[in-house]
């Protein structure tokens, strides 16, 4: 006979990425970012701001597992949150009933966090409008669910099919999520330098008038290209 879990399982202590690391992530677009980690980083299409014009923030997954139809374990890891977190709350991608609302996201932003992730639903837009705290969610949806558990708190969870650990770096923008694990943030940061530098020159040369880059003009003429 297998027992029953707890009704919440939770670390209090986890790795966390410098402020100096933080500092240098801010204000990144989303899509450097994936380039910096061969092109795939993000939360998929089904993650995106629920108030577009507050989309943008950069922070600490604090992962939280809820399942269906079930908010326990996002209210016990409120004491849990510290200043730049970000809570990423895995649903099992369940749409039928909202994980939070704007109180607890209220809650959520007093206690220091700077965004709200989930891939289920949130509900209360007004109300998340007025409390600030840019929030990425799977959909909206009225219905309200129960805090029965069980749940996890800061442990690994998933969400939209890509892993997320607690202390990786979460950045979100109009685009939508993306994460960056913990033990990479020193060379996306590394990687973000000549990325920003080849964007700036290639936004420059568009604006001048560029038509066709180079490497596609000299892929018509080295043979690469083929007229049938």
């Amino acid at each position: 006979m297998i027992d029953d879990p707890p009704l919440i399982r939770l670390r209090r202590t986890v790795p966390r990425p410098t402020p100096e690391q933080l500092a240098a992530l801010r204000g990144t677009p989303t899509g450097y970012v994936c380039d910096a980690l061969h092109g795939r980083a993000s939360l998929g299409i089904a993650v995106k701001p629920v108030v577009p014009e507050q989309a943008a923030f950069c922070g600490v997954a604090l992962t939280i597992h809820t399942g269906p139809d079930d908010n326990l374990a996002v209210l016990a890891a409120l004491p849990l949150i510290q200043a730049c977190d970000v809570l990423v709350v895995a649903a099992d991608g369940y749409r039928t009933t909202a994980v939070v609302g704007d109180l607890v996201l209220g809650m959520a932003r007093n206690r220091g966090a700077v965004a709200f992730v989930t891939d289920g639903c949130v509900r209360d837009v007004p109300g998340i409008r007025d409390v600030g705290l840019p929030c990425h969610a799977a959909g909206v949806v009225p219905d309200s669910p129960v805090r029965n558990g069980p749940g996890t708190v800061n442990l690994p969870v998933v969400l939209s099919g890509r892993t997320v650990r607690p202390g990786d770096v979460v950045i979100g923008d109009g685009e939508g999520v993306v994460v960056i694990p913990f033990d990479a943030v020193d060379a996306v940061i590394a990687r973000l330098e000549g990325i920003r530098a080849s964007e700036a020159d290639l936004m420059a040369r568009v604006a001048a008038g560029l038509g066709v880059p180079d490497w596609v003009e000299a892929l018509h003429r080295d043979g690469r290209v083929v007229e049938d």
